[in-house]
Parts: C-alpha cells; sequence; structure tokens
C-alpha cells in the first residue's frame, strides 16, 4: 500500500457548504476505489502565488490517503472535469506527518502547548 498527500485548490468563490460536498465527494471516490483516508485538513482561503483562471484566492484541502496508484489515477480523474477546482496535486510519500499543522493560526497552537 502507497502512501499519498494529495492537495486541492478550490475558487475563492465556492461556498463552505459546497467545500464539505466536494470533500466528501472525493473521500467516497477514494474509499469506493479501495483507498484509505488517514487524515483530511482544511487549509482555508490563501493567496495564491500567481493569478489562476482569475483568481488570486483559494481554498486549500490536503487528504493523506493509503492506496494503491490506481485510486489517485480515478481521483485526478475526476478532479480534472471539476469546474470549481483551480489546481490539485499528489505527492507520494515514504510516511505522513499527523502531528505537525502548517496552518494553524498561532494563537491556537500556543493553547494546545
Amino acid at each position: 500500500m502507497n502512501l499519498y498527500e494529495h492537495t486541492i485548490v478550490a475558487r475563492q468563490d465556492t461556498s463552505p457548504a459546497q467545500i464539505k460536498l466536494l470533500a466528501e465527494k472525493y473521500s467516497k471516490i477514494i474509499e469506493k476505489n479501495e483507498g484509505e483516508i488517514v487524515q483530511t485538513e482544511e487549509w482555508g482561503l490563501l493567496n495564491l502565488a500567481h493569478i489562476i483562471k482569475k483568481n488570486k484566492k483559494g481554498i486549500f484541502m490536503h487528504f493523506k490517503i493509503k492506496g494503491a496508484g490506481s485510486v489517485i489515477g480515478e481521483l485526478e480523474k475526476n478532479e480534472a472535469i471539476d469546474k470549481n477546482l483551480l489546481r490539485f496535486m499528489t505527492v507520494k510519500v515514504k510516511k505522513f506527518d499527523l502531528k505537525a499543522n502548517y496552518f494553524q493560526k498561532k494563537d491556537e497552537q500556543e493553547k494546545k502547548k
């Protein structure tokens, strides 16, 4: 079983309800293809490095996935035709870092300590 980190960037005008539906849609695709979601993170609205399809910002979501390569192929095939997404990226990793949350606000990090 391979380990993957998968990030999607949705359009900045996507509503929170639509974001939740996107997460559920892609989670079902992963599970349907015998993959397993280890962790899902919503990083929120962030600035893009450059304008993509007339958008200066995007809503980022990150999945940590266990599964075969066919899971990623099916996932990316569905994401390529989704009009709400600007970009997606998958990286194969050797192990997951489940402790670090790089996009958490500093106030929340101090409360956890």
